[in-house]
């Protein structure tokens, strides 16, 4: 069960496992692009590329009694969930074997839909996947297996996303395979620690020059490439791709230093914004920025 390029992986790697795959579930076709088309979802693509043979379900809804009745219809003995919906109590107990799940954080640390992304944000120096058998609670199940990842010190999210996913593919076949043959256990999962890492909006992007350079640098990569770090530039927004922590001071937000790069001062430290992207424009070095708009010292961000 998935529908995103992050569950990919996993559906390769189960595929190629030697357990049977039986089915796949996905979000239904939806219009994307200029055109509007309608599209099937990257899972879906991998399923019909790889020539797999199998089912897809695309239901409206996960408690639609006649796609409960298909799902069941199916026999699995286990389902895989990868970046999917939250199932309902009904489809939970379906399988005799239950559902694990892959979740890229150290649970119970950063639960919810954007983990990878806020332990960036939060300047966290390691994470991890968590493979876990499924529960009522969302992200609260008992874990199963547990492996740390290092982050990046300049690591992007889009980066670390791209190496989360193929290691989740990895630990969910081990997962499978323990389960299968009962050789694999679970640990309860304590709530000690939690925390949550919900979706990200266009708005959680917005600099605040207040805080310090390196909060304001790690905000930066969190949220590259999606939704994007932002900051008003003459009354409109200028996207921040890439900057560097530099010594100094400045009052926050207010151009200090215009020669060959671009710096601004924040409330603890200063920023060097080394790629930005105006308005209708492509990305551009801080220098040419500062070349071809005219900034000059004093200039106000924010």
């Amino acid at each position: 069960m998935g529908t995103p390029d992050f569950a990919v992986p996993s559906l390769e790697r189960v595929a190629q496992s030697g357990h049977e795959l039986v089915g796949v579930v996905t979000r239904p076709d939806k219009p994307r692009g200029r055109g509007q088309q309608m599209q099937p979802t990257e899972v879906k693509a991998a399923v019909e590329s790889l020539e797999l043979g199998v089912p897809i379900l695309q239901p409206e809804s996960l408690k639609d009694e006649s796609f409960q009745r298909e799902l069941a219809d199916l026999n699995a003995d286990l389902f895989a969930v990868v970046a999917f919906l939250i199932l309902p109590r009904s489809v939970l107990a379906i399988p005799k074997l239950g559902s694990v799940n892959v979740h890229p954080s150290l649970l119970p640390k950063y639960r919810g839909a954007a983990p990878i992304q806020w332990a960036i944000i939060k300047g966290e120096e390691e994470t991890g996947v968590t493979i876990f058998q499924l529960s009522p609670r969302v992200d609260a199940g008992d874990i199963l297996i547990q492996e740390q990842v290092a982050i990046g010190a300049d690591e992007t999210a889009g980066a670390l996303y791209e190496r989360m996913k193929v290691k989740g593919a990895e630990l969910l076949v081990q997962a499978i395979s323990g389960v299968a043959d009962g050789s694999l256990s679970s640990i309860p999962q304590s709530d000690k620690g939690a925390s949550r890492a919900p979706k990200l909006e266009k708005s959680d992007g917005q600099i605040d020059w207040t805080q310090s350079a390196q909060d304001i640098r790690n905000l930066i990569r969190g949220t590259n490439p999606f939704p994007g770090a932002f900051t008003l530039w003459r009354n409109k927004p200028l996207k921040v791709h890439r900057a560097t922590v530099a010594e100094g001071s400045g009052e926050p937000g207010t151009a200090i230093d215009v020669g060959n790069r671009l710096v601004v001062g924040t409330g603890g430290g200063t920023l060097v914004l080394d790629e930005v992207q105006p308005p209708g424009k492509k990305r551009m070095s801080g220098a040419d920025f500062v070349r071809g708009y005219r900034i000059e010292v004093g200039e106000v961000f924010g």
